[in-house]
């Protein structure tokens, strides 16, 4: 126990020294600490929760090396410019390396000269690899974005099925931990099975980030929105994603032609124009990233203020991942969905393109009417979010997302609930809200008549609200749990027990009622636009913002002599802190969070420099 204890110590003094830190984040201290112990390891922890920080300060501690399994080039070559930076030996060994370079880095590592390897999966399955790594002391095997093992997670890669051979091939058995932001209770039982976890420890932290604020608009005009707040907030780094290359091209056109420094991210583009995009977000030479969801994996990009989906994501664990890559540095930031019913029909086709078995099809609905519901829910949004995951939580509502904002008083909704349910009892629950929403409103279309619906005495109920009001009406009270659609490709609604209880008068449906048309869309101003989509405009109050961008410069000469990108040197909360603190001496600017000793050697003079010449 008490190596352990000591162990503890060291480690929190390397963070300070290397990381600038005086204290672990909630989550990293436990993990750390099972890591140093010896046991195998899962870490759940939300993206921009630190989670590279739990397996680099173990591998300064333990003998010989870390090897990190990594899905993609520009993650490996981000983490290793950031711990090259701090004055960590580190490498990456990928496909842009000639055979002479790998090597050469091989040969580094087994005189020890390194502390931490990053590999892409697919280079486990090589049988000269796993030879040469067989002659390493490796102490660890860190895998990174370990939900990728799972075929019922989001991102399914068959080369991670390969580490579990790798790490038992080995001559003596390493430590093995695996990390992700986002899995279900299902995916975190695949990463032990299918990784062989042995007797892991289980650490789920903090997935619900307090710097992020959480909306979901209904019915805005999208274009207008996404130009609107562009505009509003020009000088923050942000990313828009949309569901199809079309409309990143699109939008990608229109913030060009608006004078926006934009660049778009798709699988359409040439391996040159994507490489050249993402370059120049990454060094803050555009602002706005318009992208699908091929961008965003290891994009370790501190400062992103907000995140926009312009369409509604397959699933939670998309929507959560995307959404994360907004304030990795802490600092206030926007998470905005941007909803529309259209938004359904286009991911339904997306599924039926993507060739898969049934089975996997049908999880692909179930988690798309999940998608839905938290689309449609009036509850905080980050109780559905920590529900989805399985992760336990005080049921304090959050306060900052859309619906913990949303100042429309609750209204007493029982006879609309009661007319709706009963129209789909009379129904016989055999069929989906476009159907039950057509004969509410009194439709005379084919199918209406055909069944003979017209002669149901709910028929025409509702007539003075348009089908799409009745559709979204129906959704919310799909997503207040009072009823359930079935799972496929046509889900059908059907009703849950608590309905049951509203139609015997027994229980009370208080809800907020949805919008009017008239006051959706267009025809939103764009004042109230914005305070409905963010609430982090202004930023924090003691920060001075002359100095921060005074500081943003020096930073920028830095990265680009360096040939990094800006975060790399400090983050945007770094620089922050600096510009509330404004540090004139060597021990001020290590006081600093995120200005470690290394660092500060490196590039702290320049920093220093202006604030002792500041009037």
């Amino acid at each position: 126990m008490k190596v352990q204890t000591a162990s503890m110590e060291q480690a929190q003094q390397l963070l300070q020294k290397y990381y600038g830190y005086p204290d672990f984040r909630e989550g990293q201290r436990k993990i750390v600490a099972s890591m140093l112990g010896g046991a195998d390891t899962l870490g759940i922890m939300p993206t921009g929760g630190g989670k590279s920080i739990c397996y680099q300060i173990p591998a300064l501690l333990q003998p010989g090396l870390t090897l990190v399994v990594s899905p993609l080039i520009s993650l490996m070559k981000d983490q290793v410019d950031a711990l090259i930076a701090m004055g960590i030996p580190a490498a990456f060994i990928n496909s842009t390396l000639s055979g002479k370079e790998a090597n050469d880095r091989i040969r580094a590592a087994r005189r020890g000269e390194l502390k931490l390897l990053y590999v892409a999966p697919e280079r486990l399955e090589l049988d000269w690899f796993r030879e040469e790594m067989g002659t390493l002391d490796i102490s660890c095997v860190a895998v990174d974005e370990a939900h990728c093992v799972s075929q019922w997670g989001h991102d399914f890669r068959t080369s991670y099925l390969a580490v579990s051979p790798f790490v038992n091939g080995l001559p003596r058995r390493p430590t093995l931990a695996a990390f992700t932001a986002t899995a279900t209770p299902e995916v975190m039982d695949d990463m032990i099975r299918l990784l062989r976890l042995d007797n892991p420890s289980v650490f789920v932290t903090g997935l619900g980030r307090d710097n992020l604020a959480m909306s979901v608009l209904r019915g805005e005009n999208k274009r207008e929105y996404i130009m609107n707040y562009v505009e509003t907030h020009g000088h923050q780094p942000g990313i828009i994603y949309a569901a199809t290359r079309k409309e990143v091209d699109d939008l990608y056109g229109r913030l060009r032609q608006a004078g926006v420094p934009a660049g778009r991210y798709h699988a359409g583009l040439s391996d040159r124009e994507r490489e050249e995009s993402q370059e120049a977000f990454l060094y803050d030479d555009i602002r706005v990233m318009v992208a699908t969801n091929a961008f965003g994996m290891g994009i370790d990009k501190s400062n992103v203020r907000y995140v926009i989906h312009f369409n509604m994501p397959k699933n939670m664990e998309a929507y959560v991942q995307e959404a994360g890559r907004a304030g990795r540095d802490g600092e206030p930031s926007d998470c905005i969905l941007l909803f529309s019913p259209q938004d359904i029909m286009t991911q339904k086709f997306l599924i039926e393109q993507n060739p898969q078995d049934e089975d996997r099809k049908r999880n692909e609905y179930r988690k798309l009417q999940q998608m839905v519901e938290y689309c449609y829910s009036t509850s905080c949004l980050r109780w559905g979010m920590l529900d989805y995951f399985g992760e336990a939580h005080d049921r304090t509502p959050c306060g900052i997302c859309s619906s913990c904002r949303d100042e429309r008083e609750l209204v007493d909704m029982t006879v609309d609930a009661q007319i709706v349910f009963s129209c789909i009892h009379r129904m016989r629950e055999r069929f989906g809200v476009s159907l039950v929403s057509s004969v509410l409103k009194g439709s005379q279309n084919k199918k209406v008549l055909q069944y003979g619906f017209d002669k149901l005495p709910t028929y025409g109920m509702m007539r003075r609200r348009t089908e799409k009001e009745i559709s979204e009406l129906i959704n919310m009270f799909i997503a207040e749990g009072y009823l359930a659609l079935t799972e496929g490709q046509y889900p059908v609604v059907r009703l849950q027990p608590l309905a049951g209880d509203v139609l015997r008068g027994k229980h009370q449906v208080m809800m907020r009622a949805p919008e009017p048309a008239s006051a959706k869309g267009a025809g939103t101003s764009g004042s109230s636009r914005r305070a409905r989509g963010s609430v982090y405009d202004d930023g924090p109050s003691a920060v001075n913002e002359t100095v921060f961008e005074q500081l943003r410069l020096i930073r920028r000469d830095l990265a680009e002599k360096e040939r990094v990108p800006s975060y790399i040197i400090f983050n945007d909360a770094t620089l922050r802190e600096m510009s509330v603190v404004l540090p004139t001496s060597e021990s001020e600017m290590l006081r600093i969070k995120g200005v470690g000793e290394v660092k500060y050697r490196k590039y702290g003079a320049p920093f220093l420099e202006f604030f002792q010449n500041m009037d």
